[in-house]
């Protein structure tokens, strides 16, 4: 099928939606917020109103500033979100970097019997030379005027500047289970694997939060690992959907209880959703008693 549609100016839109039942209180407000939101994002938030997703007919009493309402929500909920990751992002480094520089040495990265997948191991060595390369950090640029051999920098200057998804993927794959209990275990974890499954979850979600994408009630197709129980403050996870993103949030306040005591993050969290009373929780995997679970309280 040939696609034939023709744009749609601001006027046409909102005629559009109310020929579909949408009520928009005010015309002028409404353009100014497709001015600065492009429809098809706001699209995302009109959805869960919509009666029939084939016609995208609306369901009654559906209202435009709802829609908007939710996606300032999920906007607030994205830099609350990245800040958690931000934190738990940086740990890693700071741990991953000191606990393997000290077991084995300062080019330990470029070791490949260090490593249990050989393929990710070479990926992940010219992934780290190109981020390394691109670089413009001052220390980085120091080092290169002063240093020519090995090829990069020491790991605790090299680990600084590449992504997250690398650094997790180095962390996945390195053979030394030992450390990485060790590591897990500063994040009050009782093993790596969990661990491990976080930080893939992190990384997704991230790169989800990076982009701008609709959070909320989104599918995500890494999910975490959610044990029965944890030596800190955890949640019952029975009939919790991994996918969704309240078993993102349940492991995003755990790490920072971990690495922030007195944190204000899940307080922050509540405060928002109560900011905006909307906002379908289940929709977001939230159980209905997650209030009283121990990680909440």
């Amino acid at each position: 099928m040939d696609y034939t549609k023709q744009p749609l100016d601001y006027p046409q839109i909102l005629q559009l939606l109310k020929d579909r039942g949408l009520i928009i209180r005010d015309d002028n407000d409404a353009t100014a917020q497709l001015k600065i939101m492009s429809y098809f994002r706001l699209a995302n938030y009109l959805r869960p109103m919509e009666q029939d997703k084939t016609t995208h007919v609306f369901k009654p009493n559906s209202h435009f500033d709802n829609a908007v309402d939710l996606y300032f929500f999920d906007k607030k909920l994205r830099a609350l979100l990245f800040t958690a990751i931000q934190s738990f992002e940086i740990a890693l480094r700071s741990k991953l970097i000191h606990h393997f520089s000290m077991a084995y040495g300062a080019f330990w990265i470029m070791d490949r019997s260090l490593f249990t997948d050989k393929k990710i191991f070479t990926d992940c060595a010219i992934r780290v030379e190109q981020e390394v390369f691109r670089s413009r950090e001052d220390f980085i640029q120091e080092h290169f005027e002063k240093y020519s051999t090995p090829i990069i920098p020491p790991v605790w200057k090299t680990l600084e500047v590449v992504s997250f998804g690398t650094l997790s993927r180095i962390f996945c794959n390195l053979s030394d289970k030992g450390i990485k209990k060790r590591i897990a275990r500063e994040f009050n974890l009782p093993q790596h694997k969990l661990l491990e499954s976080w930080c893939k979850s992190a990384v997704t979600l991230r790169n989800n939060l990076a982009h701008h994408s609709r959070t909320w009630n989104r599918t995500y197709p890494i999910q975490p690992q959610l044990p029965q129980s944890l030596h800190g403050d955890w949640i019952n996870p029975a009939g919790v959907a991994n996918n969704r993103l309240y078993a993102q949030l349940c492991y995003l306040v755990y790490l920072q209880n971990a690495t922030h005591p007195g944190n204000d993050f899940k307080q922050q969290l509540k405060t928002l959703l109560q900011a905006h009373p909307n906002v379908d929780v289940t929709a977001m995997g939230f159980p209905s008693d997650w209030g009283n679970e121990p990680l909440w309280t």
